[in-house]
């Protein structure tokens, strides 16, 4: 029997972790420990480019180091290819998918692509991109539907897919799109519970319309407040975020100090206690409600 709460932590391995990926993995950890769920990992590679040599085992490491054992088999989504193919083969055949030549420079002064290939009868020679018609949400209970949902943390959400646009699910070079892989494999693996950053709230009603499309079943939502740093941007990647520690004493300190960003009010005392300690009191003591509905945490200067 499938466990009635599954969720997963899933990395692109562009780089090491910082504070912000492990506020978003030791809460998705505690939501699945707490509910006496699984915890998977799966590593987002489906862009090689962006993902150097060696990030993905440096990642698991550091989950490693921090306590977050996870459960089931590993998945690398670079080798999901044919899953993926599969999916857009049913997408093509509903018409829910369209292919598109245009490149960005061509519809560079529109807000987003204006669906100019959304009619056309066959694909184009040469490279083109495979795009998701979300017109297609009026089939499957209207766009307002597809759009909206009930966030564990952040209460009802409504947002608009028409602003979304049409969003690219196979890229012109060949890779596939973030959108598509995800929730193919959160459906092959029995996700029942995506706990992630706040930054990728709007991704989600991309990913409503294709399970709807591809009768899959919609995983429970929660979005998280995000780690800015000092400057009011997000800690990520792109703006250097420095990788998490590997000396033992720090590592220790910068999880109870997680801990603390998300409002579950760790013991002082525990500050020195190891990871394993930190998150079996953790655990129990679970409360999403006092992690809070704010759009971003004004405590970026963790310990490091």
């Amino acid at each position: 029997m499938p466990t009635a709460y599954r969720g997963r932590f899933a990395p692109t391995p562009s780089g090491p972790l910082h504070a912000g990926s492990l506020l978003a993995a030791v809460a998705s950890y505690l939501d699945a420990r707490h509910h006496g769920g699984e915890w998977l990992v799966r590593i987002e590679d489906i862009d090689p480019p962006r993902c150097p040599a060696g990030s993905a085992d440096t990642i698991l490491r550091q989950l490693d180091a921090f306590g977050l054992q996870r459960d089931g088999e590993l998945r690398y989504q670079s080798q999901r290819h044919a899953a993926y193919a599969e999916a857009l083969e049913q997408l093509k055949a509903s018409g829910i998918a369209y292919p598109c030549d245009c490149s960005r420079k061509q519809w560079r002064e529109h807000a987003i692509y204006p669906g100019w290939c959304r009619e056309r009868a066959e694909p184009p020679e040469g490279e083109h991109a495979w795009r998701l018609d979300v017109r297609a949400a009026e089939r499957f209970g209207g766009a307002r539907a597809i759009a909206g949902w009930q966030d564990r943390l952040q209460g009802a959400i409504q947002l608009d897919l028409a602003t979304l646009g049409d969003v690219v699910l196979k890229r012109r070079d060949g890779l596939w799109a973030y959108q598509l892989a995800v929730v193919v494999d959160d459906a092959e693996q029995g996700i029942t519970d995506v706990v992630r950053g706040l930054d990728l709230v709007d991704n989600s009603p991309w990913q409503r319309l294709l399970q709807a499309a591809l009768d899959l079943p919609m995983p429970r939502l929660t979005h998280l407040p995000l780690i800015t740093a000092a400057n009011g941007q997000k800690l990520s990647k792109q703006n250097l975020a420095p990788a998490l520690p590997e000396d033992a004493s720090a590592i220790r300190t910068l999880l109870h100090h997680t801990l603390t960003l998300l409002g579950q009010a760790p013991p002082p005392e525990l500050a020195t206690a190891s990871p394993a300690e930190q998150l079996a009191h953790a655990t129990p003591r679970w409360s999403l409600a006092a992690v809070g509905t704010a759009p971003s945490l004004s405590a970026a200067t963790a310990p490091m």
